[in-house]
C-alpha cells in the first residue's frame, strides 16, 4: 500500500524551464505540427461532407475526451451535511464529480466510506457491487478512537488517511517551500498554553500537564478553560510563545491540526507529544519543535521553557525553517475527497482488497 500519497506529494516537486537548445526543437516541432493540421483542415473542408472519410465532428471535437470519474461519499462525516466543493476550482483537479446520490451507487467509479459513521454496514451495497468498482475506507482518527476495525477485512480496496503508508496519504497539513522570506513573528507577552476539548484524568497528555503546571505557569483555553478571544485559535495562541501540541493518543504518523494549526499559524513554539521525535521529524525540521521525549522530566521541560523566555536569539532558532518554508493546513473534507478522486483516475484499472486492515491500522 505504499507510495499512494504520491499525488499531494507531487505539489511540492518545483519546474525547470527548458534550455535554450531544447526551446528551439520545441518550437520546431510546434511549427510542423500547427502546420500539419492546417493542411488536414483545408483537406477536410474542400471534401464533399456526405463522402467525406473523416466524421464532420472530428473539426470541432477532440477524438478522445478527458475520462470523467465519479466518486460517491456514502456517509457524509459525522452527519454533517454540506454542499461539495468543486475539484477544479479548488485544487485544479479535472473530470471529478463529487455525489451523495446513493442511487449512483452501480455506476460510481468508487464508493467513499467514512469510517467513524460505519456501524454494522448493513446499508454497504454488498449485493450490487461492480467487480471493477473501488471501495476507500477513510479514517482520520487514531487507532485509539477507531471501532470495527477488526470486522472490516476483506471489504476495502484503497485506505485514506493520515498515515503515510496509506494508498491515498492525506496528512493533517504539510510545509511547502517558498521564495525565501523575511521571518516575522508577532509580539508576544504570554509564555504557554494550551486549547483542549477533550479533558481526560487517564490521558497521558493530561497527567503529564498536571505535573509540568508545578513548574510553569500555563494558561487553558476551550472547555474547560477560558474563552477563546475572538473565537479564534489562532488568534489566542499567537500571544504565546510555547504551544502544548499534546495528540489525544500516541500512534504512528498521527500529528493532527494540532501543530499544524494550533502552533504553527500562530507562531507559538510547539511542544510536542504524540508518536516519537524521528516520526515528527519525517515531516518537519528537527529544530521546529520541542518534543516531551527530549527531557527527563516535566520539571527539566519547564526550566529550558524558562531559558528560552530569557534569551530571545535562542528562542528566534526555532522559526528559521520560516525561511524556506509556509504550512499548509488541509481543508476537511472537500480536500479529502477531490484526493480520492484524482487518485481514482491516475490509478486506472489497479485493484487489490485490503484483507486484515485492523493489522495495518493498528501497527
Amino acid at each position: 500500500m505504499r507510495g499512494a500519497g504520491l499525488p499531494l506529494l507531487e505539489k511540492l516537486r518545483g519546474w525547470r524551464p527548458c534550455r535554450r537548445g531544447r526551446w528551439r526543437t520545441l518550437k520546431s516541432q510546434l511549427l510542423v505540427a500547427s502546420l500539419t493540421c492546417a493542411m488536414l483542415l483545408v483537406y477536410v473542408c474542400t471534401q464533399d461532407l456526405l463522402q467525406s472519410p473523416l466524421p464532420f465532428s472530428l473539426l470541432w471535437e477532440s477524438p478522445t475526451k478527458p475520462r470523467q470519474v465519479t466518486v460517491l461519499i456514502w456517509y457524509e462525516p459525522f452527519g454533517k451535511k454540506k454542499r461539495l466543493g468543486d475539484c477544479h476550482v479548488l485544487f485544479n483537479i479535472t473530470g471529478c464529480q463529487l455525489s451523495t446520490n446513493r442511487s449512483l451507487s452501480q455506476e460510481a467509479d468508487a464508493i467513499l466510506f467514512h469510517h467513524r459513521d460505519i456501524g454494522d454496514y448493513v446499508d454497504f451495497p454488498m449485493d450490487k457491487r461492480p467487480a471493477s468498482q473501488k471501495w476507500i475506507w477513510m479514517n482520520f482518527e487514531s487507532p485509539s478512537h477507531s471501532a470495527w476495525l477488526s470486522t472490516l477485512g476483506g471489504i476495502f480496496n484503497w485506505t485514506m488517511s493520515y498515515r503515510v503508508d496509506s494508498d491515498i496519504f492525506v496528512p493533517y497539513g504539510y510545509l511547502f517551500s517558498r521564495k525565501r522570506a523575511k521571518i516575522i513573528i508577532p509580539r508576544k507577552r504570554k509564555l504557554v498554553t494550551w486549547v483542549i476539548s477533550n479533558w481526560n484524568e487517564d490521558h497521558e497528555r493530561v497527567q503529564y500537564y498536571n505535573q509540568l503546571r508545578e513548574h510553569i505557569d500555563i494558561d487553558i483555553y476551550g472547555r474547560y478553560g477560558m474563552d477563546l478571544k475572538y473565537d479564534s485559535i489562532v488568534k489566542t495562541v499567537s500571544e504565546y510563545k510555547f504551544y502544548l501540541a499534546f495528540e489525544n493518543s500516541l500512534h504512528t504518523d498521527y500529528i493532527t491540526e494540532k501543530l499544524w494549526r494550533n502552533a504553527f499559524k500562530s507562531s507559538a513554539v510547539p511542544i510536542v507529544m504524540g508518536p516519537s521525535r524521528y516520526n515528527y521529524e519525517m515531516f518537519i525540521p528537527r529544530n521546529s519543535f520541542i518534543h516531551v521525549d527530549d527531557f527527563s522530566s516535566p520539571r527539566k521541560l519547564a526550566m529550558y521553557l524558562k531559558f528560552l523566555d530569557r534569551n530571545i536569539h535562542m528562542y528566534r532558532r526555532y522559526f528559521t525553517w520560516k525561511k524556506k518554508f509556509d504550512i499548509h493546513v488541509t481543508s476537511f473534507w472537500d480536500e479529502h475527497y477531490c484526493m480520492a478522486c484524482g487518485t481514482v483516475k491516475a490509478a486506472g484499472n489497479r485493484y487489490q482488497t485490503i484483507s486484515d486492515l485492523a493489522a495495518w491500522f493498528e501497527s
